[in-house]
């Protein structure tokens, strides 16, 4: 068993829920996943996030949303926790790689935020600045229900992302 799991299976059900919560910013979600405790494999766990994800609200999925930053952005709007926000810079770290695009993009998520009602949500990792754009543009044709859908999948993806680091111990 990994480690990380063996610790995290040990502690208090509030620590364990601060503990992984930065792994996707849905308190409900980190309440769910740390109430199915013990988790012996990682693959389980990483089954059990995206279970408890899809069965989660709107409002849950629209929390989980408001921890990350604007691409491009250092800040979330909603609540986070400073292993978030380390993820998060080295998860966009292909943001910034041109200057016109960056401006592209930060006109196009104020589009996406009066439309949708909320921030624009990608999987930021291995993505240049200029596949993000292209993401954000065709997203834009989708309507509110559709465009929900895939702002969770790409959350989830994060999700993934993320517990596998955590459970790697990295920070």
């Amino acid at each position: 068993m990994n480690d990380v799991l063996t610790r995290w299976n040990r502690m208090s059900v509030e620590d364990a829920i601060g503990e992984i919560l930065p792994c996707c910013g849905s308190r409900a979600w980190a309440r769910g996943l740390a109430g199915l405790r013990p988790v012996m494999l990682e693959d389980s766990l990483l089954q059990r996030s995206d279970r408890i994800w899809w069965g989660l609200s709107e409002t849950d999925w629209n929390e989980a949303f408001r921890s990350h930053p604007r691409i491009g952005e250092k800040n979330a709007a909603g609540e986070t926790t400073p292993q978030a926000v380390h993820w998060s810079a080295k998860e966009q770290s292909n943001a910034a790689d041109l200057y016109s695009v960056k401006e592209l993009m930060a006109e196009g998520q104020r589009a996406y935020e009066e439309k949708f009602g909320r921030i624009f949500i990608v999987c930021a990792t291995g993505k240049s600045a200029s596949e993000m754009l292209a993401m954000l543009d065709t997203r834009m044709h989708n309507d509110p229900a559709t465009e929900l859908r895939n702002a969770a999948e790409q959350q989830r993806q994060i999700t993934q992302l993320r517990l596998r680091k955590w459970m790697r111990g990295e920070r």
